[in-house]
């Protein structure tokens, strides 16, 4: 029997700065709404960077490429695990406690979560082994703050279509976008379902079917709330 989505418990307290992560299903608006916190960050002078997961470094990006292509679709489960978990790995240790040792905010499309939820409740991989290698690279340590973006699948690959035909998506990084819908709806349901349980209060659920100016609002009010800046 799958066991239930699992969590680091503790947060490290050396740092400095604040981690927040964004996640959710494709086409859920992650990227632009990681854009729109870094670039209010920086029109209110608060020290911050922006980086993502797979890619956030020079190393990820070559892991992200086998990762995101839809040449690649036949990739075993565990070998996509552990290229996720490597990326981490390298990510964590280079960019974001650099970041957060140096007082920034970190802003990071995706984290520990889209692995819980893509690889562990959607693919089935083994939750214990995924917490196991997060403490081994991570030790105690959470983000601060992750706002769990969420919109129907139907939706989101709407979206997805969309930024195809304008070009602000490409297909050189469409795998997951090929998946069944009935993968789609694992990932929101695993997305919910960690919202729901909300442990270390860290998730924040906001409504990703909105306009994308009254989502970033959503999202502002999250970051007030929890402390991340003052109003």
């Amino acid at each position: 029997m799958q066991k239930e989505i699992g969590f680091i418990t503790g947060r490290c307290c050396i740092y400095s700065g604040k981690l927040i992560t964004l996640c959710g299903g494709e086409g859920a608006g992650k990227s632009t709404q990681a854009k729109k916190i870094f670039d209010f960050f920086q029109s209110e002078n608060i020290p911050c960077i922006l980086t993502k997961e797979p890619g956030g470094t020079k190393i990820g990006l070559m892991i992200r490429k086998i990762l995101l292509s839809p040449e690649n679709s036949d990739i075993y489960n565990k070998t996509e695990l552990l290229l996720y978990l490597a990326d981490r790995a390298e990510h964590f240790h280079k960019v974001i406690v650099p970041g957060l040792q140096n007082g920034k905010i970190v802003i990071c499309d995706r984290f520990i979560d889209s692995t819980f939820v893509y690889q562990g409740e959607a693919r089935g991989m083994d939750i214990d082994f995924i917490n196991y290698v997060h403490k081994y690279i991570l030790g105690d340590f959470l983000p601060d703050l992750t706002l769990v973006l969420d919109c129907r699948p139907k939706s989101g690959l709407e979206r997805v279509d969309r930024d195809l035909a304008c070009g602000t998506r490409t297909e050189d990084e469409s795998r997951f976008d090929s998946e069944k819908i009935s993968f789609h709806e694992k990932i929101r349901a695993g997305f919910l379902k960690l919202a729901e349980k909300n442990e270390n209060a860290r998730f924040y659920l906001i409504d990703a079917e909105k306009t994308v100016d009254n989502v970033f609002e959503s999202i502002k009010s999250a970051i007030i709330e929890k402390g991340i800046i003052q109003n």
